[in-house]
């Protein structure tokens, strides 16, 4: 099994088309790539914790490779549009590729220099190093019940 950790808009889209996708195990809503270790939606949508909206993608190798799931990732979302997807507008809904090693970065540049032929040298996704990945569900929670 490898993961993968991506930053396409709003989460909940993503998610749900990423979990139909064969191959793919498991997939979960999260934040990262800001500056806390943990963070909430409150403070996400304030635009000043540096962490992006992302969906964690569990998937069996021997089913989809990365690759497929990196040009998945370009179908599924605008790569041209910087800090926005659609209506939602901010740096947490931006375009990103979290890598968690140096196999892993090497796909998503060669697959992101082969699709920005194709957009014609549009495509504003960032390509970065996992940093301070945390699950959405349980701040979610907790934000909400608090405010019951």
């Amino acid at each position: 099994m490898e993961i993968a950790i991506l930053g396409l808009g709003c989460f909940w889209g993503p998610e749900s088309k990423f979990g139909e996708i064969k191959g793919v195990t498991k997939t979960e809503v999260g934040y990262c790539g800001g500056k806390n270790k943990e963070t909430t939606y409150q403070e996400v949508c304030t635009g000043t914790t540096g962490h992006a909206e992302v969906v964690k993608i569990d998937f069996d190798e021997s089913i989809i490779s990365y690759e497929g799931i990196i040009n998945l990732f370009f179908d599924f979302h605008d790569p041209t549009t910087l800090n926005r997807q659609g209506p939602d507008i901010g740096n947490q809904y931006r375009s990103e590729i979290f890598y968690t090693n140096k196999s892993q970065e090497k796909i998503a540049e060669k697959v992101l220099k082969k699709r920005n032929v194709d957009f014609k040298g549009k495509i504003v996704t960032k390509i970065s190093e996992v940093l301070n990945y945390c699950k959405a569900e349980e701040y979610h929670q907790k934000y909400f019940m608090k405010n019951l």
